[in-house]
């Protein structure tokens, strides 16, 4: 009865309520539901890559290349070959192989980069003028509408969200 997929959430919302209070004391509760959908294969592109300084700029090629292809425009790709680049480099001093680039391109585009090392996340710094690095996470949190970092049971992805124009 709740796994029906084609009941509205709303029925299946005051079901599983019905039975929440039918089985407690009454109270306050919290009931999110969400209906989920696979992506079309066409929507989705990866590319594992070498855990070699010359894997963002390859990086970069494959972006640049898919999003063209999805008829992205220029100002998003270029911002994304950014995103891109600075995601790989952290990749490649920070994280440990194997390293796997993934663009979702949906309602927002979501760039994921993924590493196996989930004991060093990655943090936002406010790099000084003297600095010579830490400004790749401020950059990607200026261009990306979110960021964040998820961890899985064999490593990390960094992940960002751009908003695509209608």
């Amino acid at each position: 009865m709740l796994a029906d997929p084609h009941r509205p959430l709303q029925g299946l919302c005051d079901d599983a309520l019905y039975r929440l209070h039918s089985d407690t004391r009454p109270g306050d509760a919290i009931l999110l539901l969400a209906r989920t959908h696979t992506f079309p294969t066409d929507h989705i592109a990866t590319w594992h890559l070498d855990h070699h300084p010359t894997a963002a700029a390859t990086a970069r090629t494959h972006t640049q290349r898919q999003l063209t292809a999805w008829g992205v425009d220029e100002e998003t790709t270029y911002a994304t070959e950014l995103i891109v680049c600075e995601l790989v480099t952290n990749a490649i001093r920070y994280g440990t192989p194997p390293l796997k680039l993934r663009l979702i391109k949906e309602r927002t585009l979501t760039c994921e980069v993924h590493d196996t090392n989930s004991t060093c996340a990655p943090r936002l710094r406010h790099a000084r003028t003297t600095d010579e690095g830490g400004r790749g996470l401020f950059i990607v949190a200026q261009l990306a509408q979110n960021w964040g970092t998820r961890y899985t049971p064999d490593g990390k992805t960094v992940w960002t969200e751009q908003a695509l124009p209608p």
